[in-house]
């Protein structure tokens, strides 16, 4: 019922004033027509400057991600950490991000391949595709002439020479060297660096120095020259893995020569090493070492660094203290790190907390695939994801991971071309069998029916793809 004050107070205004407002028709419509009054929304991408990634799940958008057309604007430093259980598509993440990153003229990429499959790194095909050949480090291969990394090649600067030496010796041995150690190891480095000049020196000039130190040396430091030797015994022994025991071959010669360095694509083929020994925590720091004084130029370059099982690096106190200060150093020449592990557990938990946080800390690119309750927890926790992004993590699907890009957090479907499927498909020993036996199996009315709904993805993936390509393009004519 109206209240008669304001009925009489309606009437004079539109006496004076006229009929201040209309009675509209209710009119019929479609929700397609009517969704136009409500317009959606979503939040801010990263731009439209890099390699496309996939789709934005809740937009519909196409998410791009370089990491060196943000540095410096949304990202306070280029590196990458991606997380997630096998299976759910971080390594077709990988390949195709190096892949779209390479039809970029300054862009070089180096991969150090940790798993394998049919007797090569799972890397091996996208190598044939470039026509690249994979420098594979193999024990049994290195001994008949295979590829050989001196950790005291002259292109490594001396004070590099002696950290890599010591880093070494610290991995194999589980803990730090005491000053004696180290000053056995410095005096025998020195030696052998000043006296051998018509070659390059190798460790074993350093394990012989160490079993027979010069006398110059003992008397520097006004000690007696079995004492000298004696500190030198535990690092001697050490180092004679390396030249004489299971490591042998790949570190005790000069560098190989004919190791591409300026090609668009290096793969260090590490498959053939022993995941779980202490060969792979050295071999990643010998690489990584003899790359920072080898490949990282001043050039204008953009390099991009991945290593897969990144583990073994984060993992480790003296190999993590090498990595992190490699970091640090191409920060400012243009490097990008990817670091790639299952669990964030494995690393935060470790013996190199410390250096695991600090190179968390830097990589300001975080991916998360699908994970358990319980771990998704521990990661939102040490990443400071919102609550939200933690309780859908256990929820994802393969290909869709929750991007955090320095706060900027959203959920991505990956997309993956028909060119690409066949280069970064790396599971056919365990889904091929398993796929033709379900089909074998299966009714053929259900077949028909799956069959369909295969080409009606594909066909929806090629439209997605067309317009993907629609936006690398342009994105590409922006950089160039």
């Amino acid at each position: 019922m109206l209240d008669p004050l304001g009925a009489l107070t309606d009437a004079f205004t539109s006496f004076l004033f006229g009929k201040v407002e209309t009675t509209r028709l209710p009119v019929r419509t479609s929700t397609g027509q009517a969704q136009a009054v409500y317009l959606p929304t979503a939040a801010p991408g990263l731009g439209d400057s890099g390699v496309i990634i996939g789709r934005e799940v809740y937009s519909g958008k196409g998410y791009i991600y370089d990491p060196f057309q943000l540095y410096g604007q949304q990202l306070p430093a280029p590196h990458w950490l991606v997380l997630g259980e096998s299976g759910n598509g971080k390594s077709a993440l990988e390949k195709t991000y190096v892949l779209r990153q390479l039809r970029f003229r300054d862009r070089q990429v180096v991969v150090l391949d940790a798993q394998g499959e049919d007797g090569v790194g799972e890397w091996n095909l996208i190598a044939q595709e470039l026509g690249i050949t994979p420098i594979r480090l193999d024990p049994t291969a290195a001994l008949n002439g295979g590829i050989r990394l001196n950790p005291l090649d002259p292109s490594i600067t001396t004070t590099g020479q002696l950290a890599l030496l010591r880093t070494i010796i610290e991995v194999a041995m589980g803990h730090g060297l005491d000053e004696r150690s180290g000053f056995a190891l410095k005096v025998a480095h020195a030696y052998v660096t000043e006296t051998i000049t018509a070659r390059q020196p190798v460790l074993t000039d350093i394990v012989e120095q160490l079993r027979h130190p010069e006398a110059e040396s003992a008397e520097a430091m006004n000690v007696d020259i079995d004492d000298v030797r004696a500190w030198g015994l535990d690092v001697a022994l050490v180092l004679d893995r390396l030249v004489d025991g299971d490591l042998r071959g790949m570190f005790d010669g000069p560098t190989s020569a004919g190791i591409d360095l300026d090609a668009p694509l290096i793969v260090f083929d590490l498959s053939h090493i022993d995941r779980n020994s202490i060969a792979m925590p050295i071999l990643m720091a010998i690489v990584g070492v003899w790359l920072e004084h080898t490949w990282i130029r001043p050039d204008r370059k953009k390099r991009i660094f991945l290593v897969e099982e990144a583990w073994h690096i984060i993992n480790s106190p003296f190999v993590a203290q090498l990595f992190q200060r490699l970091l640090k150093f191409g920060r400012r020449l243009g490097l990008s790190f990817v670091a790639v592990v299952h669990h964030l557990s494995d690393v935060v938990d470790g013996a190199a907390a410390r250096e695991a946080a600090a190179i968390l800390k830097m990589a300001s690119t975080r991916t998360i695939y699908a994970q358990k309750a319980d771990e998704a927890r521990a990661t939102g926790r040490v990443l400071g994801l919102p609550r939200w992004a933690v309780e859908i993590i256990p929820t994802l699907t393969p290909g869709i991971a929750v991007w955090d890009v320095n706060g900027n957090v959203q959920v991505v479907k990956h997309l993956i071309t028909e060119a690409e499927r066949p280069l970064v498909y790396t599971d056919r020993a365990m889904t091929e069998a398993s796929a033709m036996s379900e089909a074998s199996a299966m009714p053929t009315d259900e077949a028909r029916a799956l069959q369909a709904a295969a080409d009606a993805e594909a066909e929806a993936r090629a439209e997605a793809m067309a317009m993907a390509r629609q936006w690398r393009d342009e994105s590409s004519e922006t950089v160039a």
